[in-house]
């Protein structure tokens, strides 16, 4: 059931082309540059797609990061590992300037990134016009740098017949070295509408509804029942993805630029959604969808079964601890639950469970093993997965590199079900039994005969979200679509309820952080209409009134 299959060569690490310089000046010239053909040649990019293959920044060795909560990326101490400027712009070269560029589609980016602009600006080595150009279409390309799957990789015209451009690592190099030189300073708004919304969440969808909102001029004010600022950027994704000092860094920056943040603010709870809409000119929610898909088998009530955010939760809240021990966030220590010691089984794959494996590689756990309902994917694209969809192909993630390094094997079984959870006379998880499956057009169909026994005491329940948790638009009384998500027409945003809006997974569903941007961005626009033509109909009563009394 183990898979041996090779990584996709999207993920294939070539390691950085031979430099050579000439002259006494080392550093007077552009060093010549090693190409396919093996000739040194200046480097240039007319035709970088030819002469240069793909080579994307690795990750640090997993021998060494799963011993630390650190980034998997190198940092500028890692020389061998993090690219320098020549190799960033040898990678950039390599963009095409296609016609159609379907990397900035939606095919390839949710948020329409203009990539072969800023490739453009990364190779000719204009830097602050390169993140200006970036920030133009995303809000906070320092998370999508980090934990974007990069569907615009897929969607690269140079993938066609080759490997496509590392559009992600280029990405965060330009904002990274933005916040490194400084480029990346507060925008406070010139003038104010007067106008005020509240937003509730704040998630990717939220801030970058709130940023925008911000720059319009309007007063906003972000309401987030955590303890902290970040919603899943804080919570959900873990250190080794998201450093958490990166999310705080940007939201004091919207802090500086005049968003108003409240933590620990339950609408519905602590906070009344009624007196929200009395005191702001319009609501909107960014709550995500937090309601887990959950496992309905015998044993499910035995100790030592979680959902995954409630498992990566509680760990990255224990993180968050001063150099003096004192808690920074609220949690219980009774209630933290650890994979230190134990057979872990992850139930899910996708990149949830990939967190959930990564954490308990850092816990270090006993063993660890992550069940996938699907059969192994192809090496290549299947017919019914033509380019420019994301390829879905076999990969390796950092979690199963981890897994693998430290001992010796990929985590992955496929196309197995859980059937139950087996308990001790403590009620205490001990094991679980599954069954091969074959995926028909009916669905999963039980294989007879293919039962087996898995020892764990700590299962973890990775199989996505099927909802926004419901109080806030029943205390509404919002409208749901068939699967309960807060009823708004993408594009419009406007729920049944007259000034309130809706946006990012409460609205579409469980999604990638670069579409909650998207979401973002499109309902701030839909919000700006809607307060534009309230003020406007304020001020024309205002001015009936004085007109009455001439």
């Amino acid at each position: 059931m183990m898979s041996s299959k090779t990584p996709n060569p999207i993920d294939v690490d070539t390691g950085k082309h031979e430099l050579w310089r000439e002259g006494i000046n080392d550093h007077d010239n552009e060093p010549m540059v090693r190409r396919r053909d093996g000739t040194l040649q200046p480097l240039e990019k007319l035709r970088g797609f030819i002469n240069y293959q793909r080579n994307p920044e690795p990750y640090r060795d997993p021998l060494e990061r799963v011993t630390d909560w650190g980034e998997l990326n190198p940092t500028s101490e890692d020389i061998d590992l993090k690219h320098n400027e020549t190799e960033r712009k040898v990678q950039a070269a390599r963009c095409m300037d296609c016609g159609t560029p379907f990397c900035s589609t939606h095919s390839g980016c949710p948020v329409n990134n203009k990539i072969p602009e800023w490739n453009t600006l990364v190779y000719e080595d204009q830097m602050q016009s390169a993140i200006d150009r970036l920030h133009s279409t995303n809000n906070f390309p320092e998370f999508t740098g980090r934990v974007c799957p990069a569907p615009c990789e897929g969607a690269c015209v140079a993938g066609l017949v080759d490997n496509p451009v590392t559009i992600k690592n280029i990405e965060y190099a330009i904002v990274d070295k933005a916040w490194e030189d400084g480029y990346i300073v507060p925008r406070v708004p010139k003038t104010r509408t007067g106008m005020s919304v509240a937003i509730v969440g704040s998630g990717p969808s939220g801030l970058a509804a709130a940023d925008q909102l911000n720059q319009m001029g309007h007063n906003v004010t972000v309401f987030e029942r955590e303890d902290r600022i970040g919603g899943l950027l804080m919570y959900g994704i873990p250190n080794m993805k998201l450093s958490k000092d990166t999310v705080d860094r940007r939201v004091d920056l919207l802090r500086q630029e005049g968003i108003e943040f409240v933590t620990n603010a339950n609408i519905g709870e602590n906070i009344d959604i009624n007196e929200l809409r009395s005191n702001f000119d319009a609501l909107t929610l960014c709550i995500g969808a937090t309601m887990p898909r959950d496992l309905p088998i015998p044993g499910r009530d035995l100790k030592g079964i979680h959902f995954a955010m409630e498992f990566l939760t509680k760990n990255q809240k224990r993180l968050l601890m001063t150099s003096e021990g004192a808690l920074e966030s609220t949690w219980s220590k009774d209630d933290f639950i650890t994979a230190a010691g134990k057979d872990v089984i992850v139930i899910g794959g996708g990149d949830t469970g990939t967190d959930c494996i990564g954490t308990s590689m850092r816990h270090r756990c006993r063993s660890v093993t992550n069940f996938e309902l699907m059969p192994v994917p192809p090496n290549e694209r299947a017919e019914d997965n033509p380019w420019p969809q994301w390829p879905r192909v076999y990969g390796v993630d950092y979690g199963h590199a981890e897994v693998a390094a430290v001992f010796g094997e990929d985590p992955r079984v496929y196309s197995v079900m859980t059937k139950e959870f087996l308990g001790d006379e403590d009620g205490n998880l001990r094991a679980l039994v599954t069954q091969e499956v074959e995926i028909t057009d009916k669905g999963p169909v039980p294989i007879d005969g293919t039962e087996k026994e898995w020892e764990t005491d700590l299962a973890i329940l990775s199989m996505g979200f099927v909802a926004p948790e419901s109080y806030v638009s029943d205390e509404l009384g919002l409208e749901v679509d068939q699967r309960n998500n807060i009823h708004a027409i993408y594009g419009d945003y406007r729920t049944s309820t007259e000034g309130v809006f809706a946006a990012g997974d409460c609205r579409r569903g469980q999604s990638l952080v670069v579409w909650a941007i998207n979401e973002g961005r499109g309902v701030a626009n839909a919000c700006n209409a809607f307060l534009e033509k309230k003020k406007e109909a304020e001020m024309g009563s205002a001015d009936s009134k004085f007109a009455g009394l001439v």
